[in-house]
């Protein structure tokens, strides 16, 4: 069984969670995900399987769409509202003030990740010495916000934000920055992922609906699965012999190509597809193949 198979993570379970549950469902421990969810998030969660967790270090696309809850009045450690309050302060801001701040927050800039994150200090994660009380200094990192759009105000003092933005932006860092910005304190109550690359919510299935499918048979669930060539579809593609076939299988270069240099996807002449390849100086190269070799 090899694809990608886009879940709908539910609240309070680790994107860790949903893997582990999934290798018994799919009956394998051949899993990779791809961006990880905080246990609050729901939403999109792309789940590799089989052959296709060699796809999850070459994704093209790592930028990510979520809907979030600003709520404005109270900062916590964690930067949400799982986490301990830190301070409380009256509300004198709102709806006015947050449309007037939120362009200074698109385009590139610099963003220093949460402690309660993943990200390693000496192989250990931040969060686990955040639970100890240690605090240490995270450098600053690129990330860029393409867009931030106002979605409406659901309760008083939250306000809905959709946010179009690079791999390792921080939401909740986000919202706490904006809300510093209105000259608030602010913490998110509630995050949802729209989509991850190319993937959306339309392709999500939530482990209800998996588990409902593995009962009609490994055919169903496989049916449930994106082919792996979903992950390069930007690539321009290339349609090779099979004597070309069989040279890649090998790891073969093959001189003298009839096309343009560049990166591909490459198919057979019966529209399977094998993997990534290269051109270089009339040089087509395999770079990473996803079928069995022959």
């Amino acid at each position: 069984m090899q694809g990608i198979l886009i879940v709908d993570k539910p609240m309070d379970w680790t994107s860790f969670d949903v893997v582990a549950k999934l290798r018994g469902v799919l009956g394998t421990r051949k899993l990779g995900h791809s961006g990880t969810l905080d246990p609050m998030a729901t939403g999109v969660l792309p789940v590799f399987c089989g052959g296709a967790s060699k796809a999850v270090d070459l994704q093209l696309n790592h930028d990510k769409s979520y809907r979030a809850v600003l709520r404005l009045g109270a900062r916590t450690d964690t930067g949400d509202v799982t986490g301990t309050v830190l301070e409380t302060a009256p509300v004198t801001a709102g709806e006015q003030e947050l449309l007037a701040v939120l362009p200074q927050f698109i385009g590139p800039q610099m963003q220093v990740p949460p402690m309660y994150s993943a990200i390693k200090l000496n192989g250990q994660p931040l969060y686990k010495l955040a639970r100890e009380g240690v605090t240490v200094e995270r450098r600053a990192r690129p990330i860029e916000i393409y867009s931030i759009t106002y979605g409406g105000s659901p309760a008083e003092n939250e306000y809905v934000l959709d946010v179009q933005c690079s791999k390792g932006t921080y939401i909740r860092t986000l919202l706490e920055d904006i809300a510093a910005a209105m000259g608030q304190k602010g913490t998110m109550s509630a995050l949802r992922r729209i989509s991850a690359g190319v993937y959306t919510e339309a392709d999500a299935h939530t482990l209800e609906e998996i588990l409902a499918v593995k009962e009609q048979g490994l055919p169903a669930l496989e049916a449930l699965m994106l082919p792996v060539e979903s992950v390069f579809e930007s690539l321009p593609l290339l349609v090779v012999e099979p004597w070309v076939e069989q040279h890649l299988y090998n790891g073969c270069p093959t001189s003298r190509y009839p096309a343009a240099d560049g990166r591909y996807r490459v198919r057979n002449a019966a529209g399977q597809f094998l993997g990534l390849a290269n051109i270089v100086q009339g040089v087509l190269r395999v770079e990473k193949l996803f079928v069995e070799r022959n």
